[in-house]
């Protein structure tokens, strides 16, 4: 006998249990289905996110970056350290912990708001009476079957691999394999200079690793705002991570211990290297393998999303899609707000979710963060703009902290003076960039900024300064 939900959510992920826990907050009896296991055998909620993706990423990089530091960063402040060692199993001990205690907290938020929680693949049915019925499938367990009104997809996406070479998470690496390497490899090689390439990049030579990145683009970053972009550049090549751009990989053979990636240069000259591991970071797709759409019709894209309109509605009634497997941004922060949305449009709200300002963070050191327009986006449309920057190496926290690589850039229009986009480079810019989001929501002057006061000394002086420069009048450079 099935029971019976108002709300469905199908993937544990940050769209799918924010969207439950909203679901309940608004009173609707909620299930919420997630197939991710610990080593115990017991529910992982959390997703991609929390267990093979931005929580033990950022576990490591603070781990890696205290390593690096005790190294090579703390005599200058007068600290001596002897007897440096890395103990890689206790730094793996502490991420796996970090992530069980993620896993935790969203757990207690499902019996907080009475959530009921199901462990297992999902898959629909078919229609039935009071909605659309939903077997949830489980080895070891006998299958179980539930009833939504609505159902919220949110499934999220899978790592891509390179043709003819598939993920053995031994040698050749996905996110996964990547996070739970044993040792340091010596040599490592990652295939794409994007977010997740460069963050486990950035991991793995802070411990010792020789670490050589291939991109496939002519341009670093090519996302990013250009001024932003050469920052970053400078500074992970002062660092030694080796990055080559314009690549095609052509081969890729695994050995016994190592991995030979051959491909051609940007000037179509072949090249070979050996290596002892290789992530692959090349993108995501999105994950509707199970689901049996054809039962029910979903509409899915030919690139594998499942097609909804603006407000998260595929083409059946009652149906709603998020996150990673529709379109837009593969971010878990546009999840989690797409997530609320629906729920809210579920009871008859009229929330709204605004891509123009969700915010990118690259989590490196330097850190990374942008939202709006870049520089060159806003030259190719034609758009009269203005723009300010100013330098970390001019402000009074940075020269305190020690780390003032980078800047931030203000670009305005201009006409009205309206930001149109902010983008910085330096440190913890993934904090910083909060109140320049906040700024775009209430469309917000460059002038604006400028005008308000910031505490002193802080990072976020910066931005004040560069919202100065856009007028031309900064204070400090």
């Amino acid at each position: 006998m099935s029971k019976n939900f108002d709300v469905v959510v199908i993937g544990g992920g940050p769209g799918g249990y924010i969207a439950a826990i909203r679901a309940a907050q608004l009173g609707l009896s909620v299930a919420a289905i997630d197939s991710w296991q610990n080593a115990k055998g017991g529910s992982a909620l959390g997703g991609t996110c929390t267990n093979v993706g931005c929580i033990p990423s950022k576990a490591l990089l603070q781990s890696s970056e205290h390593f690096e530091m005790a190294g090579h960063g703390f005599a200058e402040h007068g600290i001596g350290v002897e007897g440096l060692k890395l103990d890689l199993a206790q730094m793996q001990k502490r991420k796996d912990k970090v992530v069980q205690q993620n896993n935790d907290g969203i757990t207690y938020l499902y019996k907080k708001n009475k959530i009921t929680s199901f462990l297992g693949l999902a898959a629909f049915v078919g229609k039935a009476e009071g909605g659309y019925e939903v077997k949830v499938t489980r080895a070891g367990a006998p299958d179980e079957s539930i009833v939504g009104k609505h159902i919220i997809v949110a499934t999220g996406s899978n790592p891509r691999a390179l043709p003819g070479a598939p993920f053995d998470e031994n040698l050749i690496l996905s996110n996964t394999g990547a996070l739970a390497i044993g040792a340091v490899p010596k040599k490592l090689c990652l295939v794409g200079a994007g977010v997740i390439g460069l963050e486990m990049g950035s991991v793995w030579r802070r411990l010792g690793s020789e670490v050589t990145v291939l991109e496939a683009l002519p341009a670093f970053l090519g996302a990013v705002d250009e001024q932003v972009a050469k920052e970053a550049r400078k500074a992970f090549d002062k660092q030694g991570l080796s990055i080559t751009l314009g690549v095609k990989i052509t081969k890729v053979t695994s050995g016994k211990n190592e991995v030979t990636v051959e491909y051609d240069d940007a000037d179509g000259k072949a090249q070979k290297g050996t290596f002892d591991r290789l992530i692959v970071s090349i993108g995501r797709v999105p994950n509707t393998d199970g689901l049996n759409v054809v039962a029910v019709g979903l509409s899915i894209d030919e690139r594998g999303f499942v097609v909804v309109d603006g407000d998260c509605k595929t083409n059946l009634e009652n149906v709603w899609a998020i996150g990673d497997v529709v379109r837009g941004p593969m971010l878990a922060h546009k999840a989690e707000e797409e997530g609320v949305a629906v729920a809210e449009r579920i009871v008859g709200q009229k929330p709204h979710v605004d891509f123009n300002t969700v915010p990118w963070v690259i989590y490196t050191h330097p850190e990374i963060a942008w939202v709006g327009q870049t520089e060159q986006a806003l030259k190719a449309s034609g758009r009269e703009y203005k723009a300010g920057s100013f330098p970390f190496m001019a402000n009074g926290r940075a020269r305190a902290l020690g780390d003032t690589t980078g800047l931030v850039k203000v670009i305005a229009d201009a006409k009205t003076d309206e930001i149109l986009g902010v983008h910085m480079v330096g440190p913890n810019v993934s904090e910083l960039i909060a109140e320049a989001v906040v700024a775009m929501e209430f469309k917000a002057s460059a002038e604006d900024i400028a005008r308000i006061c910031h505490a002193h000394p802080s990072l976020s002086e910066a931005t004040k300064e560069a919202a100065l420069a856009v007028d031309k009048r900064t204070l400090n450079f």
